[in-house]
């Protein structure tokens, strides 16, 4: 993954690294899983040291972000096959930059609303996270660093 190291050194927000799961890094970012089984939920974090909105990122950053997403989008309606893709930059509690990429069905307990705040998140079944992380590697191919 590489790096701008001209504004400080990049690390995750702990929140984040509490919420998430590690699934690897593509060119710009990082791939987390977040922990709630309720949906296949996978979050991209530019590796960008103080950014916070997408309009901070270069314009290579920026274009790189969107052909990630655009990445990531595919391999989880392929994995998943959601009624709707859910993608979102909100930041009001992690400030730090992150695109939450949500699947959403008709039948989920959140439809049609947003889910945050509805519920408590849904622990994995023993297994299962790794699983869907496994599933979301594969599914990225070559193109995933990892280990980190």
């Amino acid at each position: 993954m590489d790096e701008d190291t001209t504004a400080g050194a990049f690390s995750l927000h702990p929140q984040l690294a509490a919420d998430c799961l590690t699934v690897g890094a593509l060119p710009l970012c990082l791939v987390l899983l977040m922990r709630d089984a309720r949906y296949p939920w996978f979050i991209l974090v530019p590796a960008r040291p103080a950014v916070s909105e997408i309009y901070q990122l270069s314009d290579a950053d920026r274009s790189q972000l969107m052909e990630e997403s655009t990445l990531l989008s595919r391999c989880m309606v392929e994995l998943f096959g959601p009624d709707k893709l859910n993608i979102a930059a909100l930041g009001n509690v992690v400030p730090q930059l992150h695109l939450h990429h949500i699947g959403r069905y008709r039948s989920d307990p959140a439809w049609p609303g947003p889910v945050w705040g509805r519920l408590p998140a849904l622990p994995y079944a023993p297994g299962a996270a790794e699983a869907r992380v496994e599933a979301m590697r594969a599914a990225l191919g070559e193109r995933l660093q990892w280990p980190l």
